[in-house]
């Protein structure tokens, strides 16, 4: 199990600008990256890395500065990261896994605004305690506190993070 960071399966994506400077200017603008790990901090929102197209790389950015390649950034909704990720980190400790039931299915979650918002399954981020003998003062091994984090790509453009109890997959059958 990772400490800290962990790989995941990359994402071309695009960053918004304004996290590139500390969403002090370039509001609205866009380049090319690709999504390539996380961070994950206790009590913290997953937290992801990204290289740009001339090499640099960008550590540690929320889910909100991003977009899927394809979009335009003014057609894409500007959401607030608490909705696009309900839950923060519960361990510096993350397991990536894409599922194979679940890869690339198309499903949706339940917003904090009570609507669907639909999207594709790319892979989940779970949470763990490494050690037994080291107290666990986090949520990640508590039966009814546990959550994990599906990525999702919206069909609005937007990525999400959501746990479980939020989320339906469309499975053939």
């Amino acid at each position: 199990m990772a400490y800290l960071n962990a790989n995941i399966p990359v994402e071309y994506a695009q960053i918004k600008r304004e996290y590139l400077y500390d969403l002090k200017k370039h509001h609205g603008e866009v380049e090319d990256c690709i999504i390539f790990g996380i961070s994950s901090i206790t009590g913290k929102s997953i937290l992801f890395h990204a290289i740009m197209e001339n090499g640099a790389i960008f550590y540690r950015l929320p889910i909100t500065a991003f977009i899927q390649r394809g979009f335009q950034p003014k057609s894409v909704p500007n959401r607030r990261l608490d909705e696009l990720q309900l839950w923060n980190c519960f361990s510096y400790y993350p397991s990536v896994h894409t599922w194979d039931i679940l890869e690339a299915q198309a499903g949706k979650y339940i917003g904090k605004d009570k609507k669907w918002h639909p999207g594709k399954y790319l892979f989940t981020v779970d949470f763990a305690h490494p050690e037994s003998n080291i107290l666990d003062t986090d949520h990640s091994e508590i039966p009814h506190e546990h959550k994990c984090a599906h990525i999702i790509a919206l069909d609005d453009g937007n990525y999400a993070a959501q746990p479980n109890n939020r989320c339906i997959w469309d499975i053939p059958s």
